[in-house]
Order: structure tokens, then sequence, then C-alpha cells
């Protein structure tokens, strides 16, 4: 597969280097006990968090963990915040099937998107199995957001992440809907686990494509429903597809013509056309699941954020 983008002028040759990578043999292990469960998460946790020192480095971004409404946060800081961002806060939330990414690793994305668009960024490192099951996540996302609302004005904010972080983006527009909440300005649910149902055309198609998560048979859809703790799957805070999208703020969705998630995405995207949102669909060649932000040098990875950020800036409050 790796051999048909070779002589593609279009795709950098990191992306041609992620592209080439060949398929984890292991992919389709998947913990059976708890026990293996955490291992998995310390291993894939620390793997990630001593990447980011040198992303903070070459985008020049600092890295400063806190709390917020009894949540753990880290607050990513540019060096240099643009002048029309002073005012303006973005709030992101990370990926890793609801079950990975915890710690100094749920920052990555967020560095890429402060060094890159020149936001202050607030990284929510919501609860993740074994400490707590649906719906804590969402409850810490939201958590941070009525906090978040103290401070800054809502029309000034905005949400983004990928994967679950890009399900939990959505869900939680849903949750402040029902509660009445001030929504943000624009999100940007990047490659969204939309619907854990498995309904979806590329997960056909792009099965053992997508060099990253690779097929339903990985350990991304048991995590996801180890987070969701025997909860009906198509519960709308668990698969967005299902719920309500009137009214939502202005969306941009980002994926790849490799991803297993390119059908949850594409969905999401006319589900919320459909209602009428405002909402952009980027579509990188190439891509797996998340490779927009899996190296800080791709143009692609600049690209990808400076889009985000130009969406932003179009829908956010001066």
């Amino acid at each position: 597969m790796a051999d048909a983008i070779t002589e593609q002028r279009n795709v950098s040759p990191q992306m041609q280097a992620l592209a080439s990578r060949p398929i984890p043999p292991d992919f389709d292990v998947v913990p059976q006990t708890i026990e293996e469960w955490v291992a998995l998460q310390e291993a894939y946790n620390n793997s990630v968090a001593q990447a980011v020192p040198g992303q903070e480095q070459r985008l020049h971004v600092t890295v400063e963990q806190s709390e917020m409404a009894g949540v753990t946060v880290y607050i990513v800081t540019p060096d240099r915040v643009a002048h029309e961002n002073r005012d303006r806060l973005l709030i992101h939330i990370h990926g890793g099937c609801y079950v990975l990414g915890g710690g100094l690793a749920a920052t990555s994305e967020a560095v890429m998107m402060a060094g890159i668009g020149h936001y202050k960024v607030i990284s929510v490192d919501y609860r993740m199995p074994p400490v707590a099951y649906f719906p804590a996540a969402l409850d810490d996302v939201v958590a941070v957001w009525r906090e978040a609302l103290k401070a800054y004005r809502a029309d000034r904010m905005a949400v983004f992440g990928s994967s679950a972080g890009g399900a939990l983006t959505l869900e939680m527009v849903l949750q402040l809907k029902r509660l009445g909440l001030p929504l943000p300005a624009a999100i940007a649910p990047g490659t969204p686990m939309s619907d854990l149902t498995g309904v979806g055309d590329s997960f056909a198609t792009n099965a053992f494509v997508d060099n990253v998560l690779v097929s339903r048979a990985g350990a991304c859809d048991p995590a996801a429903q180890l987070y969701a703790h025997g909860h009906d799957l198509k519960d709308p805070l668990l698969s967005p597809i299902y719920g309500d999208m009137h009214g939502f703020p202005p969306a941009i969705l980002t994926t790849g013509t490799r991803d297993l998630l390119l059908s949850d995405t594409v969905r999401a995207h006319r589900k919320l056309k459909d209602a009428g949102v405002e909402a952009e669909l980027n579509v990188f060649e190439a891509m797996s699941h998340g490779n927009y932000s899996a190296d800080d040098t791709a143009p692609e990875t600049h690209q990808a954020f400076g889009d985000i950020a130009k969406f932003f800036d179009t829908h956010l409050a001066k």
C-alpha cells in the first residue's frame, strides 16, 4: 500500500513514512483483565509522554499541570499568543479510545494546536477506567467548561479533540444543550468515534489499510466498551451520531483517506449539515487514523491545525 504514494508530490516525506509503517503484529491482542488494561495504559501513556518535551521545544510551547473544578488539566501556552487570541481560550479533549492517553500524554495534540494556532489551550485529563467509567469523562469535561465560563465568555471559547476526544467534543455539546449551558463558539471534532455500534462503510473498506487502528478486531472498540461499562452503546453520549445536532456551533472535522473512522467522520459531518450547522470536512490523502497529529514536523500537521485555527478565528468573538 505504501508504494501507491511514493510518487505523490502532495504527500510529504513525513506522511509517507507514517503511511509506510507496517501493521503492528499485536494490534489484535486485547487485554482480558483490568491489570492488563492498566499495563497497556502505562506503556502507551509513557511512550506518548516521552515525545511531548521535544514537541514543546520545537513548537515553542510550555505545559503546566493544574486543576479546575477538581479535574486535572494541563495549561498549554505558546511563547507568543496571537494578539487576537489574548481573550480567547481553547478546551482540548484527548483521544485514546476512552482508556489511553492520560497524564502528560493527554497534551500532545494540545501542544500542536497551541504552537501552530497561537492559542492558549486547556487540556483536560479526564478520568478513565479503571478509576472511573461512563459518564466520568463527559462529567469532567463539562465541569472544566463550567469553570472556564467563570473567566471567559462562551463566544470566545472553542473545543477540539480527536478520536475519543472528537466524540467527547460532540457529546459535550449534546450535554451542554441538555443542561441549558452556553455553547462554545466553534468545535473541531477530529476523526471522532461517533458510532460505537460498528456502523460505517470504512470499517470494512479501510480495515487493514489503516495502520493505526487497523480494524475493529483491535483494542480500541473493547476499550470503549470497557468505558461504557455495560451501558447502551447507542446512547448519544457514547455514540453522538444518534444525538440531535440542531443548534450545534460551527464545526470543522478532520480525517484521512485511510482512516478506519473515515465513515464516522463523514457521517458526523453530514448529520451536522442536515441539522443546518455550518460544518467543514478536511480529508487528507494517505492518512490513517489521527495521522495529522502524529508528527509535528509534517507539513500536513501544520495544514490541519492551521485550518482549525483559522476556522476558530472566524467564529470566535474578538
